[in-house]
């Protein structure tokens, strides 16, 4: 890149070429919906539009935590949000989430269908409607909530600064690649740090701080997230590694992650999930065997 003309922003900024790269086709300066598309409903209260990225593997781990505790209520319909193709820019997503970003949940429960959209308001929203994984204690449910906001503040360093640059981009940029590996493995350290004298995140207890870390920097050390863990030497991180290894050995972890999973092994793939026995009959490898 040292031979390329050093690029001088316009007085104005137009958009007026593909931002290229992985997301290319999905990504443009204005809101609101593409085209008319109603969303389904299935008979649950709970209905969840999502895909399994990391932020979609929050509230389906949730929801399965939540369901192996005993939480009947929580039974959900989960539908596929295929984000490549620009569902998400449909006319009823959008109704749901103005942002057009999965995951995005309607609670269809009571009176009135309750619209909930961003992963960390949607784990907050569960979390106190079940009253579990949430502490009662203030100071214990303000450090849970401490780290469940660091989660939403930091993961855009993660994702779309180095994940992006990193594995999607066009082309390799070592400032900007250099600029957030810096970032992500100071993240990397504080969750290091807090988890070598804490069982879990937010402290003796499992919660959503724990759910809504884990997809990203859980699966990270564990080398599931852009190939990078030689890159990030994540072995050097212990006490996470520690952590992401007991969370991801959770059977409700294993199935929140399947759900509206569209890439992998075709047997960890559940594209849609309406009922608990979908994991036993519905994954895809089950469904190419019956020629469905």
């Amino acid at each position: 890149m040292s031979d390329s003309p050093e690029y001088v922003p316009p007085k104005v900024w137009t958009w007026n070429k593909p931002s290229g790269g992985h997301f290319a086709s999905i990504n443009r300066p204005v809101s609101g919906p593409t085209h008319d598309k109603e969303l389904p409903v299935g008979r649950h209260p709970l209905q969840l539009y999502s895909l399994a990225t990391p932020n979609g593997q929050k509230v389906t781990i949730l929801l399965e935590e939540l369901l192996a505790q005993g939480h009947q209520g929580a039974e959900y319909d989960a539908w596929l949000i295929r984000i490549g193709d620009g569902d998400q820019f449909g006319s009823g997503f959008v109704q749901v989430n103005p942002n057009s970003k999965i995951p995005a949940l309607m609670d269809r429960g009571g009176p009135q269908p309750i619209r909930v959209f961003e992963s960390g308001a949607i784990l907050l929203y569960l979390a106190e409607k079940f009253g579990a994984f949430l502490p009662k204690d203030p100071a214990q449910r303000a450090e849970c909530l401490s780290w469940l906001f660091w989660q939403m503040g930091s993961a855009p360093y993660l994702g779309g600064g180095f994940g992006h640059f990193y594995a999607y981009a066009p082309v390799k940029i070592e400032y900007a690649i250099d600029r957030f590996a810096m970032e992500v493995k100071r993240q990397l350290d504080v969750l290091d740090k807090r988890l070598a004298d804490h069982e879990y995140i937010a402290g003796s207890d499992y919660t959503i701080a724990d759910i809504a870390i884990w997809p990203w920097y859980g699966s990270l050390v564990q080398g599931q997230v852009y190939g990078a863990g030689e890159f990030l030497s994540v072995q050097d991180y212990k006490h996470l590694r520690r952590w992401a290894d007991a969370i991801g050995a959770r059977p409700a972890v294993r199935r929140g992650r399947m759900v509206n999973r569209v890439n992998g092994d075709p047997a960890s793939q559940l594209h849609e999930r309406h009922d608990a026995s979908d994991f036993d009959t519905r994954t895809q490898d089950k469904l190419q065997a019956s020629g469905k």
